[in-house]
């Protein structure tokens, strides 16, 4: 993907001479009770740029986003939008000042047409009265601007993410937005979807917008952006032109030291162990049919293929959150579990593609999410003992290395790394003996994944058998023992460790001969974030 040229920046306090600033921020700070999400933040993002933001999840990156688009109100600090003075205390007066932000939760309304998302709050109208024709001319000539092809009248829910995001850049333009915030615009796409992303991007601020782009993956970040700003733990480390920066740069910037090791070197199973979780011929049509898996002690089974291919629901079926066909076994004992609560008796857990949907209860604390699953673990005749529920907490949560000021905060107010790490923590009350583990490090930064790679290992080394299913390849090769290649609902594939590579697993994945070497054929793997 080539990299946008040009983009003077800021250094990390003094800018240096470049074009006039859009926006500038100076000694900006916002705290949290006793928790800092920034102190003294002060940089200028230039007209007409793409200036990226970049950390680990808890970085501030996002607060200093919404900070400038007027959905947070900073504790101290100045805001200069072209160099005059202003204050947004709503996300609506900045709009007014040509400010528009695209949250990672869509603001779009799914069940009415496409057309009044883009104009909602800001209709079109004549003496009073939307002119249905004025937007539908607008309308055209914002979806030819960023290759939107669907009808206007199109309900929004039925769109596929990619295009519900550029619904929401049209809605921007609607409102005349000069500056837009784009807070992890990226992180629920397919590779595709996301280069598509990028490119309209890209024509955005060649036609003039000034773009902040909030992401964790770093490759699309040296893709797309003039500069790169790097923040840690609430402060600026750098700014710097993105053509100066390498993935490794700013991986160092972020921690504070170099990553060496992406994966840590899975402890192989001890020779003869037993099968812990074994399922035959496990069928749920059309989403998967005949699936045999067979998942030893301390083994690591990767689940790999492409989106659509039926591995989630593969994983949903065995436990037992969908109905199928087929047998099952547990340590050679023959199972069957028709609901999540009987698969969690019987010692199977998972940890769902989804924390915010399926996995974590946003609006309750840390504590609850944690010993929710393990009520009569912390309570005596049906009453909760918050002492022994509080000290459970602290000791799980402490074995995961979740961080958090409180444990009495709302899991919501944790970054995307620390929330992961809570909805595996509660899960460790009880040890397992099988974790299912759905993309495990979605939407965490690059430290957080590290942290979660050697849990893992570090789970399957205490004899935990662990069924791992990831959309980025390199995550499944680098943990696993054994890698399984899901297509059309089947398993088509199988690889040990020593024989597992990109090219095998993606040539069994679209249907290729995985035994053949590439004969020029260019293979597109998922990038690490």
């Amino acid at each position: 993907m080539p990299r946008r040229e040009g983009g003077d920046v800021a250094a990390a306090v003094q800018p240096v001479p470049g074009p006039a600033a859009h926006v500038e921020v100076r000694g900006i700070s916002k705290h949290y009770g006793g928790a800092r999400a920034l102190e003294d933040i002060s940089l200028q993002v230039s007209e007409g740029s793409i200036h990226a933001l970049v950390g680990e999840n808890g970085a501030g990156k996002s607060t200093l986003g919404k900070i400038i688009a007027g959905a947070i109100h900073p504790d101290a600090g100045d805001l200069l939008l072209r160099g005059r003075p202003v204050t947004f205390r709503s996300p609506r007066e900045a709009i007014r000042s040509g400010i528009a932000i695209m949250d990672q939760e869509l603001a779009l309304v799914p069940t009415v047409p496409v057309i009044d998302n883009v104009f909602m709050g800001v209709e079109r109208s004549r003496r009073g009265v939307v002119s249905q024709s004025v937007q539908r001319r607008l309308f055209a000539e914002y979806a030819a601007r960023i290759g939107f092809e669907h009808s206007p009248r199109t309900d929004t829910g039925r769109l596929s993410t990619a295009d519900q995001q550029k619904v929401a850049i049209m809605s921007a333009l609607a409102r005349e937005a000069e500056l837009i915030v784009m807070d992890e615009p990226t992180a629920a796409l397919t590779r595709r979807e996301a280069e598509r992303l990028l490119e309209t991007t890209r024509d955005l601020a060649r036609g003039g917008v000034t773009v902040i782009f909030v992401s964790h993956f770093l490759a699309d970040v040296l893709a797309l952006a003039d500069v790169v700003t790097v923040l840690k733990d609430g402060r600026l480390v750098k700014t710097a032109p993105a053509r100066e920066e390498t993935e490794e740069s700013l991986v160092t910037a972020m921690l504070g030291r170099s990553l060496e090791l992406v994966f840590p070197d899975p402890r192989p199973p001890r020779e003869g162990a037993p099968v812990r979780l074994s399922a035959r011929g496990l069928s749920r049509p059309p989403a998967f049919s005949d699936i045999d898996i067979d998942i030893h002690e301390g083994e690591i089974v990767g689940l790999a293929g492409l989106v659509g291919s039926g591995r989630t629901e593969i994983a949903r079926a065995l436990f037992g959150a969908d109905p199928a066909s087929g047998t099952l076994e547990l340590d050679g004992r023959p199972l069957r579990h028709r609901s999540p609560g009987r698969a969690i008796r019987n010692g199977i857990v998972m940890l769902p593609e989804s924390r915010k949907d399926q996995g974590l209860v946003m609006l309750r604390s840390i504590t609850e999410n944690v010993t929710m699953p393990h009520l009569s673990a912390v309570a005596s005749r049906g009453v909760v003992r918050r002492g022994e529920e509080r000290r459970v907490a602290q000791e799980v949560l402490a074995s995961v290395d979740a961080r958090a000021a409180s444990l009495s905060m709302p899991v919501s107010s944790l970054s995307g790394g620390n929330q992961q790490k809570v909805a595996l923590a509660k899960w460790l009350i009880r040890k397992p003996r099988v974790l299912i583990a759905d993309e495990p490090t979605r939407g965490v930064d690059v430290g957080a994944k590290r942290a979660i790679y050697e849990l893992l290992c570090g789970l399957a080394a205490e004899g935990i058998g662990i069924l791992l299913i990831s959309s980025e390849l390199e995550e499944v090769l680098g943990l696993s023992h054994r890698v399984l290649v899901v297509r059309g609902g089947r398993i088509v594939g199988q690889f040990d460790r020593s024989e597992a590579d990109e090219e095998r697993v993606m040539r069994a994945a679209f249907g290729g001969d995985p035994s053949r070497r590439n004969g020029g054929e260019e293979m597109r793997i998922p990038d690490v974030g």
